[in-house]
């Protein structure tokens, strides 16, 4: 029989309330406890490395769960989390990056509602997860949520409230979940080698600006002291403005000329980004140390740019990393 770990990290499917609001108290066991039918479908162990509301996730929380799954990958068949679905889409597209080509399934679920809401999703995401991670033709590392198994790369919070919260950006989902079963398309999962790569780097100093009319460029100049990268969104397929006495191109070249990277990406959340098409993107396109994020979500630029800075600050080789395709992160 298959053994999966199942890692709590709590969210709003462990939550409960005290009058204060929601908070995360009921541990791992206690929730698959509120699933019956996962009950002999495998040998279940559990670990809690954190029960906490996923606002407050951070990068070394990734670190944390990655160790875990490093420390016990051979002991176990695959690898269930509960965490809560504010920050999962960040959680799965950085655990993509620390472990890369698992043949092992790494499985990211939670719920909109906690376990006791007696309407809860809770228990059907947690039992199709358990599905999932026990598949043959699972691997690497997917959210599994509302019915739908999303490449943990492309995951994305859509919804606030509704059971199909996620949704998969720019790439098909790998399978749909109907009750017990798993469809895929044809090609979806296999592939992995039988060894991952684990890495245990981040660079935190990474943030998201997002271009809005009149903003002054000189926010690159006080960014400069907190952060290494910046991730801009900008308008449409690529535009970035121009005006005389407001340059965002002086801002954005002197900002890469002090050693820092910029990562241009699109705030339309589909179809992505192309800097060829308009003459206020163009002068960005081919410029050293500009990395382009094509059709990647911003979850997933988050997490690469994070990766790829702990690994490296040689130009070259950090776009070597960061156009070299990840779990279906970027078109080829």
């Amino acid at each position: 029989m298959k053994r999966i770990l199942i890692i709590a990290t709590g969210g709003t499917i462990a939550s409960t309330a005290d009058g204060r609001g929601l908070s995360p108290t009921l541990s791992g066991s206690e929730l698959a406890e509120q699933v019956p039918l996962i009950d002999g479908l495998c040998n279940l162990d559990f670990t809690q490395p954190m029960n906490i509301d996923s606002t407050n996730m951070r990068p070394a929380d990734w670190l944390e769960m990655a160790r875990i799954i490093h420390e016990s990958y051979s002991a176990y068949d695959g690898f269930v989390i509960l965490h809560g679905t504010d920050t999962m889409a960040y959680t799965s597209a950085a655990l993509s990056y620390l472990i890369q080509a698992s043949a092992k399934p790494i499985v990211l679920t939670g719920s909109q509602q906690p376990m006791a809401n007696p309407f809860t999703d809770a228990k059907l995401n947690l039992y199709q997860s358990m599905l999932y991670a026990l598949d043959e033709a699972s691997n690497d590392v997917s959210v599994v949520f509302g019915g739908q198994a999303i490449a943990g790369t492309r995951a994305h919070k859509q919804r606030t409230m509704s059971a199909n919260a996620f949704t998969s950006v720019n790439y098909p989902a790998l399978a749909v979940l109907r009750g017990d079963r798993i469809i895929r398309d044809m090609g979806m999962g296999g592939g992995c080698p039988p060894e991952p790569t684990f890495y245990d780097t981040l660079d935190e100093r990474v943030c998201v600006l997002k271009l809005t009319p009149g903003l002054s460029p000189a926010i690159f100049e006080t960014l400069k002291p907190a952060y290494d990268a910046v991730i801009l969104e900008t308008f449409g397929i690529g535009g970035i403005p121009e005006r005389e006495g407001a340059s965002f191109k002086a801002a954005i070249f002197d900002w890469i000329e002090s050693g820092r990277t910029v990562v241009i990406t699109t705030q339309v959340p589909e179809e992505g980004l192309d800097l060829g098409v308009y003459e206020v993107g163009r002068a960005y396109a081919d410029h050293p140390g500009i990395l382009r994020a094509g059709d990647m979500t911003i979850e997933a630029l988050v997490a690469k740019t994070m990766w790829a800075l702990g690994q490296t600050r040689e130009v070259d080789e950090l776009a070597r990393l960061f156009y070299t395709p990840v779990n279906h992160d970027r078109a080829r």
